[in-house]
């Protein structure tokens, strides 16, 4: 079966049947995230009036810099709260954005536990909350912050049951590049029914995929591609371009013996893509903006070189082009969004349409590594990293 009837003869029933799954605690209808809301670790701070307080491994920043500041140290973890649970990590994704609040491109106080996505099982249940209860296995992604941690105290409204057909590590690096990309392919990218802006990657669609082969990169060809879409993807290497040909890539351009654009023009004939979705940032900005057709979208939602020089917005006038800075904390900023984009994820991951490739497994203790390999480059697809009494 291709992957296009896949795609079609399993989402409807399957979105249905984990939209069920996914119903919300009672008393916790709406997630509010908030993504200029600058969220502490939810680790608290030892005080005399922690008497059920106990110890526990994390990640801790105390200063902005490069991987060496991910220090593995004892913290104290309380209870939970009214509306909030506590989660034994199994399984804890890695993302561009750790590194970000590490280096201070984005701002948080010190000290913190970075981390933005994990799965683990419920071990404490606040006052007053029903439905979750201890032994829940889990998801969780966006704030709070602090995942880097064998435990962690979050809203209840916060986290999604976890599909028993999905895996821990690929539910774990999943969570956030999974929303992300159905955020990218959803909502980002047609004036759809009411009037409301809408766009949507569909059939008759070429879009060009920077990165190909990391782990959002590698969901987004996936999913495009089910959904009718023509996919060029950028990549640095020969072994790269083999997974994304793999995810879905019809085109694959290799970045370090060819110049991108010259190859999308080439690939295009000259006419260029719908829209290009760039997670580079600076040095691959200009450039995705030359590979656009007229009234183009240019999606960037990282800057893993850097943060793109600015651009006089005359620039985008000759071919009348959009450009978009999204985050996804916008587009599951309540509930029913959260559980759309969860649902919708782990029904694709269910019916086989995407599959992950948790390429490198890291001991929680070992983030500075996970980090360094990172933005080494030297990473395809997802990184996972186990908590080390859960090895």
């Amino acid at each position: 079966m291709s992957l296009k009837r896949a795609f079609l003869s399993y989402q409807k029933p399957l979105i249905f049947t984990l939209r069920k799954l996914l119903q919300p605690p009672s008393d916790n209808k709406i997630l509010r995230l908030n993504p200029t809301f600058h969220c502490k670790s939810s680790i608290r701070a030892s005080t005399a009036a922690a008497a059920k307080a106990q110890m526990v491994k994390a990640i801790r920043v105390h200063e902005l810099g490069g991987p060496e500041v991910l220090k593995w140290e004892d913290v104290e973890i309380g209870e939970p709260k009214e509306g909030e649970i506590r989660v034994k990590n199994k399984a804890i994704g890695v993302n561009f954005i750790d590194v970000y609040y590490r280096k201070g491109v984005y701002k948080t106080d010190l000290p913190f536990t970075p981390g933005r996505e994990a799965v683990g099982v419920v071990t404490a249940v606040g006052s007053g909350l029903t439905g979750r209860k201890v032994g829940d296995v889990v998801a969780y992604a966006g704030n709070p912050m602090g995942s880097y941690a064998e435990e962690q105290i979050l809203p209840a409204s916060a986290a999604v049951p976890v599909p028993s057909s999905v895996d821990h590590k690929v539910a774990a690096s999943v969570m956030l590049k999974g929303m992300t990309v159905h955020s990218l392919l959803r909502r980002c990218f047609k004036i759809e029914e009411e009037l409301t802006w809408r766009m949507q990657v569909e059939a008759g669609h070429t879009i060009l995929v920077q990165a190909a082969a990391g782990g959002v990169g590698s969901l987004l060809c996936q999913w495009a591609n089910a959904l009718g879409a023509t996919v060029i993807g950028t990549v640095s290497s020969e072994e790269k371009a083999a997974q994304a040909k793999e995810d879905g890539c019809h085109h694959v351009i290799i970045y370090t013996k060819e110049d991108f654009v010259a190859g999308v023009n080439n690939i295009t004939s000259g006419k260029g893509v719908n829209v290009v979705y760039d997670s580079v940032g600076k040095d691959t900005y200009q450039g995705s903006l030359k590979c656009l057709a007229s009234r183009g979208y240019l999606v960037s939602f990282g800057q893993s070189s850097g943060l793109p020089d600015p651009i006089p917005l005359s620039d985008l006038a000759p071919k009348s082009l959009f450009l978009t800075r999204p985050s996804l904390m916008h587009y599951t900023a309540t509930r029913d969004e959260l559980l759309e984009s969860a649902g919708e994820v782990f029904s694709l991951l269910s019916s086989g349409v995407l599959k992950v490739h948790v390429n490198h497994v890291y001991p929680l203790s070992e983030a500075a590594r996970a980090h360094a390999d990172l933005e080494g480059r030297k990473t395809s697809g997802s990184i996972v990293l186990i908590p080390d009494n859960e090895l």
